[in-house]
């Protein structure tokens, strides 16, 4: 079962004898030992597949895994029984098993962050955008460091953050008036439950026996509290595989903490620690130049990578007179080099800092018509239009959820005006119930007359019929799916039409087509996946599951084209070639809060390193570098510095390839190499 393991990555899969944490270099196998760990674990020890998980922190490194776990199996179908997914998955689970003992009903929703922006607004009674967003990643990260609104106020240094803590606590009351959950609520409760419910975690405890956690330094302080509640016991051995790289740990603003691997021995004074050091991605000089750079920080467990893929191409370092010559030259250089190379768009990554750097370089390659992607661009469901339906979802799981009610009843529109929400609102306010419930409650005819209350309560009834349908749904001997009541509710708010009359024709196409795909996508996943071998999905589940994904998954083929993406966007991926674009100081390392104190300046420095050093080790067989002399900003050129983290690569005499050394231009190279192949041949 362990062909083609190295010896470090061997023991990594044999090793069940207690918790294990495996420090995995980038590029050094860390998917494969987990796949086939879990395959060890079902054919050679006995585990049974549906008690085992496996969580990540995307839904296509999760299907990655699955997929490449069924392949190893004799038995593929096992690996349908097992649980891969990402922590959020996971939590909804427990969410639906457990709702009762949380205080939730199980047609909860999931709050996106539009609806928890509208719900901070008017709590703050500000239209301030960057003032709500400020309120909001505070109160996500005292979620996911388990602070109650209680602590946070404790805790806050300023009337700012008191603010903030004040309106924690009405925020969490909203949503449980919603039966609503946030994102961070999908960790959070379940840690909650677990440590006030002991028979609830048996249940999960004994329903998973042993857990294998991918991108471990990435784990913030609540998840790593759900993995130590699912894990130890009174007479349980702790029974799990971590795996992680301190030197890619660059989510720090997000609450992902460091601590979390340095108290992983404290905590399980048995872990064994299983070092893979070996790459099987890059060129040795790529790699010593990445070695260099993150030999500057402070080291929780010392590593250095090593590859046998050969020295490799000398890492070029090119100095730009500005950011526009720097956008110009390297859309020049990505043409001239795959002209040269005969390679793909694909085999390209241009890696940046912040996104405000992509503008001038998508300019750039337009001009030399260079097709190329963007990593972090709109999600599929942040689309209008797939919002217009998943309200509609939304409500007919949880009629108690308010901003679903208020998307749907407006959209289309169907004689709900504005003033009539507001008198909704102030009736459903007074008698503290859901709008949906307020319109048919005694004592509204004085609020709304029938004009305004006629199609209210005709919308009602409609989503009325539609979730006694949808509850019906997989139930034995009814013969309805998912996919009839969702073919009968686009039928009857007839939003083809609304589109067409509110968008141009063009503009109208293409989002029904969005929308066409998207129904025909969940009546797929409703009847049990592509291949219909996989398990049935109630409307519940759907409408739960979307509220949790990013992008469609395998929507479409990835296409032949260059990839332009942040450095944290591009963590787990590889590519051919790599250009790091602005690597200059105030851009990589960023310039960060100039008051900070000495520590969080430090720490600051030290996780900008590390993100230049997931850069680096992105790349396969070149890696090109650019900074710029002078920069744009706010109209006016700035003088710029190279990044200190250049001379930390260590680049030796020979090894880098300075702008000066190149005798032709890029343009120059392009054009010799298309007028010899354009040469006529001799007669």
């Amino acid at each position: 079962m362990q062909h083609g393991l190295n010896a470090p990555q061997r023991a990594a899969v044999l090793y069940i004898d207690g918790p294990c944490l495996v420090l995995a270099g980038a590029g050094s196998g860390k998917t494969r030992v987990i796949t086939q760990k879990i395959a060890h674990l079902i054919e050679a020890c006995g585990y049974e597949a549906r008690n085992i998980a496996a969580l990540t922190f995307t839904n296509k490194a999760a299907l990655e895994m699955r997929e490449r776990v069924a392949k190893l199996l004799k038995e593929p179908g096992q690996a349908k029984q097992l649980t891969v997914s990402t922590f959020h998955s996971l939590g909804v689970q427990i969410l639906r098993r457990e709702a009762a003992a949380i205080g939730l009903k199980d047609r909860f929703s999931i709050m996106d962050s539009d609806d928890c922006f509208a719900i901070v607004q008017d709590l703050a009674v500000t239209t301030d955008k960057a003032v709500i967003r400020r309120i909001q990643n505070r109160m996500s990260l005292w979620k996911n460091a388990l602070l109650s609104p209680e602590q946070a106020l404790q805790q806050a240094t300023d009337e700012d953050e008191a603010q903030a803590a004040r309106l924690y606590r009405n925020y969490l009351a909203t949503l449980s008036s919603y039966q609503a959950v946030d994102f961070d609520d999908l960790i959070r409760l379940p840690v909650e439950l677990f440590r006030n419910d002991e028979a609830a975690r048996d249940r999960w405890q004994r329903r998973l026996r042993y857990l294998l956690l991918d991108e471990y330094q990435d784990t913030n302080t609540c998840q790593y509290e759900m993995v130590k509640l699912l894990v130890t016991g009174v007479g349980k051995k702790p029974m799990f595989t971590a795996v992680g790289d301190d030197d890619q740990a660059i989510y720090a603003w997000r609450g992902a903490t460091m601590e979390n691997l340095r108290i992983l021995q404290d905590d399980f004074p048995d872990l064994k620690l299983i070092k893979l050091e070996q790459n099987y991605r890059s060129s040795t000089r790529i790699l010593q130049a990445a070695n260099a750079v993150i030999r500057n920080n402070p080291k929780l467990f010392d590593k250095s990578l090593w590859s046998e893929h050969g020295l490799g191409d000398p890492i070029k370092v090119i100095a730009m007179d500005d950011d526009e010559a720097e956008a110009d030259q390297v859309a020049i250089m990505v043409s001239a080099h795959k002209f040269e190379r005969r390679a793909k768009f694909s085999d390209y990554a241009i890696l940046y800092r912040g996104n405000h750097q992509s503008r001038a370089l998508e300019k750039a390659l337009r001009r030399e018509r260079i097709p190329y992607v963007m990593s972090g661009g709109q999600s599929f469901f942040d689309r209008a239009e797939i919002k217009d339906i998943i309200a509609y979802l939304r409500l007919i799981a949880n009629d108690d959820d308010d901003p679903a009610f208020i998307r749907a009843v407006t959209t289309p529109r169907r004689g709900v005006g504005q003033a009539t929400l507001e008198a909704l609102g102030e009736f459903s306010k007074q008698w503290n119930c859901s709008l949906f419930e307020a319109v048919f409650k005694g004592g509204i005819e004085a609020r709304l007359n029938d004009r305004q209350l006629a199609p209210l309560r005709e919308f009602c009834d409609f989503i009325n019929q539609l979730e006694a349908r949808a509850a019906r749904v997989g139930a034995a001997g009814t013969g309805e799916n998912a996919g009839a009541v969702l073919d009968d509710m686009m039928k009857a708010i007839d939003y083809e039409n609304y589109l067409f009359n509110t968008f141009d024709d063009k503009q109208a196409q293409d989002k029904w087509q969005n929308v066409l795909d998207f129904v025909g996508w969940l009546k797929e996943k409703g009847n049990g996946g592509r291949d219909g071998d996989g398990p049935e999905k109630s409307l519940l589940e759907l409408t739960q599951m979307v509220a949790l994904m990013s992008m469609l998954e395998g929507r479409d083929e990835e296409p032949d084209a260059v990839r332009l993406s942040t450095l944290h966007a591009s963590k787990g991926l590889e590519f051919g070639h790599v250009f790091m674009v602005g690597v200059e100081e105030g851009i990589l390392p960023h310039k960060g809060d100039p008051d900070a104190p000495p520590d969080a300046a430090a720490q600051r420095i030290e996780e900008e390193r590390r993100l230049m050093y997931v850069g680096i080790t992105r790349a396969q067989r070149s890696l090109t570098i650019t900074w710029c002399k002078k920069r744009k900003r706010a109209r006016e050129s700035a003088p710029c510095e190279v990044s200190r983290f250049i001379s930390e690569m260590r680049l030796d005499e020979g090894d880098a390839v300075p702008a000066e050394s190149e005798k032709l231009t890029p343009q120059d190279r392009l054009a010799n190499l298309k007028a010899l192949l354009q040469k006529p041949k001799a007669a």
